[in-house]
């Protein structure tokens, strides 16, 4: 376990916020796992190199100063406007739902949304995640890292987007608004579930055994307890044991 706690560390020195310079998304998209030495000391932000740091620099002393003709969006340097710009192109557009993004690297990122594919894994609890910089992330709630508390219950995450989701629950803001039925959701995750379960016929998750074919990964595990008999949930009356949870209430009552 110290081994594993070790390398998470590791990986979390080596891991900060993404800036526009890094990772070619100045929009907010998830992160890299670069290295990140250089250190800005007014805002705490780290950069992959001194150049990118120098360039951040100016945010603080001049402001953003290019503004993009089509949005509102404004930025420290002309190329981080002309990265910007793609977004309102059809460069780097999803062709399954159309959106449009700043670089091919956060459209791969986005295409992840629509397939479930998640392929970094956590090797203390085995959730996975779609980015290398949410693994990193989530890594700090197995280290005890909380640095980000909740003023009106006290309760403390690894970072300040955990924290920002969190307060959703006391405010019951649900700012994710689905554009085929309206239905609202506090997260982008759960918006984009619901399409998947609900709008979407894909079914990218395939039996090893029969070759069914599912829309989320849950509902294939689900489905593989019928071949391999796996029942995970026992009668605490009696020494009855099922496969769905749906058959012990069942039971229960």
């Amino acid at each position: 376990m110290l081994c594993i706690f070790t390398g998470v560390r590791s990986l979390m020195d080596n891991t900060e916020d993404i800036t526009e310079a890094d990772s070619n998304d100045i929009t907010g998209h998830p992160h890299d796992d670069k290295p990140r030495p250089h250190l800005c000391t007014v805002c705490d932000k780290r950069f992959t190199q001194k150049g990118h740091l120098n360039t951040h620099k100016r945010l603080h002393s001049e402001g953003e100063l290019y503004s993009c003709t089509q949005c509102e969006k404004r930025f420290s340097t002309q190329r981080y406007l002309r990265q910007h710009m793609n977004v309102h192109s059809s460069k780097y557009k999803c062709t399954e739902c159309g959106k449009s993004f700043s670089s091919n690297q956060v459209l791969t990122w986005h295409r992840r949304s629509h397939s479930g594919e998640k392929p970094f894994e956590c090797s203390v609890c085995s959730k996975r995640f779609t980015t290398a910089g949410n693994l990193v992330r989530h890594s700090r709630i197995h280290s005890g890292e909380k640095r980000y508390k909740c003023h009106m219950c006290d309760k403390a995450f690894g970072e300040s987007g955990s924290l920002n989701r969190h307060m959703r629950v006391h405010t019951g803001d649900k700012p994710y608004k689905c554009s085929l039925c309206n239905k609202c959701f506090s997260t982008s995750g759960n918006l984009q579930s619901h399409k998947r379960r609900v709008h979407s016929n894909r079914r990218p998750y395939h039996c090893p055994y029969c070759g069914k074919m599912f829309k989320t990964e849950h509902k294939l595990k689900r489905h593989v307890r019928i071949h391999t008999g796996a029942k995970p949930y026992s009668c605490r009356h009696c020494s009855e044991r099922f496969i769905f949870h749906s058959q012990l209430k069942t039971h229960l009552l």
